[in-house]
């Protein structure tokens, strides 16, 4: 059955997981492939608008051999500054992938502010709601990757933490025209829910990536989003157990529908793949690309941005996860969170050329 009105909550989602479509204005629905293999690319009528309401960093990161020990000081192969914060990584994601990304965030008046809104622009990010604070620093996050690609994280909020929700109800009518609202949680949680209750209110598609887990985890205020995507590790500390394998984020995906009623989640499995649930119906699990991976900093985003976009250029499900994962796993093969990103040729060409290696391997 299709339907032309816009997600609303859970109840829409829902449907979502059972039919493996998402509503989207002017987008045409993706198609299977007649030798069974797999779903075309949808070709959508118009850009995919979406709002991505987070947070923009300046990435301090250094190269080790392994993560430090409490206490273990270690010397560094390499130090870079790079462009940073979820929400502004997940923008550049939608951007590359072919988009219509539209920031909302804060910098601070200092030197890394300048140079992140800067780079924003150049990716072609509507930027115009992204403020600088004056007498305010802008974030920045403190990484140790690893030689094995595997990395740990200190995040200073500076202005994202003054991304209020008032901000966002002088932006109510943006949220509304939008095809999707991605959040993440590296801004003021009041701030995340009142996103949420705007677009429920316009009945318009929302994913909540669920990172980084605050203090006493996710709050139950957080709800009914349409998409709820955390990876394994926070997975595990919002449901409280284990997040290994598949059936253990399908165990941990029960718990979070039933605290947070979203539509749908869906858990990043890193190396093992991702992982759908509605808490009806069978579980839906994509299995990843084997990729050379040199840094995971920003595969997550790199996912959740993918598969936000595609789900609001009305792709089926399926396809949009695989897109997804297929997004996550070349982000791993490059250095740094922005830099990392891929373009929607570089997906689809990575597709064509791993649906051509399962073919010629057989059954």
């Amino acid at each position: 059955m299709t339907t032309t009105k816009k997600p609303t909550g859970s109840r829409q989602t829902r449907s979502v997981a059972t039919t493996g479509k998402a509503p989207s204005r002017g987008a045409r629905k993706a198609q299977p492939k007649g030798d069974g293999e797999g779903p075309t690319p949808a070709i959508p009528r118009r850009r995919a608008s979406v709002v991505v309401i987070g947070s923009i960093n300046m990435d301090l990161v250094v190269r080790v051999p392994h993560l430090p020990a409490p206490g273990e000081t270690l010397a560094g192969s390499s130090f870079q500054t790079l462009p940073g914060g979820k929400g502004a990584n997940q923008a550049v994601a939608v951007a590359r992938l072919g988009g219509r990304s539209i920031l909302v965030g804060r910098v601070g008046d200092d030197a890394f502010g300048a140079q992140l809104v800067q780079g924003l622009r150049r990716e072609g990010i509507d930027t115009r709601h992204v403020a600088k604070l004056p007498g305010t620093r802008s974030g920045v996050a403190v990484i140790h990757v690893e030689d094995s690609a595997q990395n740990s994280i200190a995040i200073v909020a500076g202005a994202n933490a003054r991304l209020r929700p008032t901000d966002l109800r002088k932006l109510e009518s943006l949220i509304a025209k939008a095809d999707a609202v991605l959040l993440q949680l590296e801004i003021p949680l009041e701030t995340v829910r009142a996103a949420l209750q705007i677009a429920r209110r316009h009945e318009v598609f929302t994913v909540l990536d669920s990172a980084p887990v605050p203090p006493g985890g996710l709050p139950a205020t957080l709800r009914e989003m349409d998409i709820l995507s955390p990876n394994q590790s926070e997975a595990a500390l919002i449901s409280g157990h284990p997040c290994d394998t598949p059936d253990d984020a399908v165990r941990a995906a029960d718990v979070l529908i039933e605290r947070h009623n979203p539509g749908i989640v869906v858990v990043k499995l890193g190396a093992q793949g991702s992982l759908a649930h509605a808490g009806t119906g069978d579980p839906l699990f994509t299995p990843s690309f084997s990729v050379k991976a040199l840094d995971t900093t920003a595969a997550g985003d790199a996912f959740t941005a993918a598969l936000t976009l595609r789900m609001a250029e009305g792709a089926e499900l399926s396809e949009a996860l695989l897109f997804a994962n297929a997004a996550g796993a070349l982000a791993t093969t490059r250095m740094g969170a922005q830099n990392s990103m891929p373009t929607r040729a570089e997906v689809e060409r990575f597709l064509r050329r791993a649906q051509k290696e399962r073919s010629s391997r057989g059954p």
